[in-house]
């Protein structure tokens, strides 16, 4: 295993342990407001700082993006950190939300952790090497057609993501009629692990963040999937907005997509 990827796995579990804690007991917790929408738990602060002194001990050098606490400057190496994506879950006591742990050199993803503290499963990544759930290799769906297709998404919902919100319904509409189902569990990180290993067959969402889908986007591509944004470029980090599946199914969802694609989503 890669040596990196070890640090991230023993970051990913010792946060999740932080959040399994935590959530035997959530209406105690301390919530703030980011934005309208928007929530952070001192969970999730401490389950940053617990992830950020693992890895920084390991490679002091090595720089950081983390959700909480912004940019820390370092050397080429970058970690991009989650420490809890699906917050609003987690404090309704729904069941979906997990660690998102990936690590950038240069322009390239080369390490990624997704883990979920809950269902316990550990979904990794590194780069030429696969991806695999608790040790055991994964692979994307064969579906070759929209019909009979599930389809995993995010709803922007945010202040600041209404000005999307009149063409993703659009989006939503045409996917919704071409394929089998829809769904939204509440964490992009999720949903790219499910992508990863079957449970999903495409997935697509507009104005994300990068710590919400570095580590499942370097998942589904080692797991054989294809990654791309709206204009069928290699822009997702930078832009937010993804489409993914196995090939057959990212080139169906995109051209769904593509002809409700506006100039403010490219």
């Amino acid at each position: 295993m890669h040596p990196m990827l070890t640090i991230a796995i023993r970051a990913a579990r010792s946060a999740g342990d932080i959040i399994l804690r935590a959530s035997e007991n959530v209406t105690r917790i301390q919530v703030d407001n980011k934005e309208q929408h928007d929530f952070v738990t001192e969970i999730d602060r401490q389950a940053e700082a617990e992830i950020i002194n693992i890895l920084k001990t390991a490679y002091p050098e090595h720089a950081i993006l983390a959700e909480e606490s912004g940019s820390h400057e370092g050397n080429d190496y970058t970690w991009i950190i989650d420490p809890l994506d699906g917050t609003t879950n987690f404090l309704h006591g729904f069941p979906h939300y997990a660690v998102s742990i990936a690590l950038k050199h240069k322009n390239n993803l080369i390490v990624a952790v997704v883990f979920d503290p809950l269902s316990d499963e550990l979904f990794t990544a590194s780069r030429g090497d696969g991806a695999a759930l608790n040790g055991k290799r994964i692979r994307v769906t064969n579906q070759a057609n929209l019909a009979g297709s599930l389809i995993g998404t995010g709803f922007p919902f945010k202040a600041q993501q209404q000005k999307y919100l009149d063409a993703y319904l659009k989006m939503f509409k045409d996917v919704c009629t071409n394929t089998s189902g829809i769904r939204r569990t509440g964490s992009a990180a999720i949903d790219l692990a499910y992508l990863a290993m079957g449970r999903l067959d495409g997935f697509w969402e507009v104005d994300l963040k990068p710590w919400d889908i570095a580590a499942g986007l370097l998942i589904v591509k080692e797991a054989g999937g294809v990654v791309t944004d709206l204009g069928f470029n290699d822009q997702y980090l930078e832009s937010g907005n993804v489409i993914a599946g196995n090939p057959k199914m990212h080139q169906a969802l995109y051209h769904l997509i593509a002809p409700h694609v506006t100039d403010n989503m490219k």
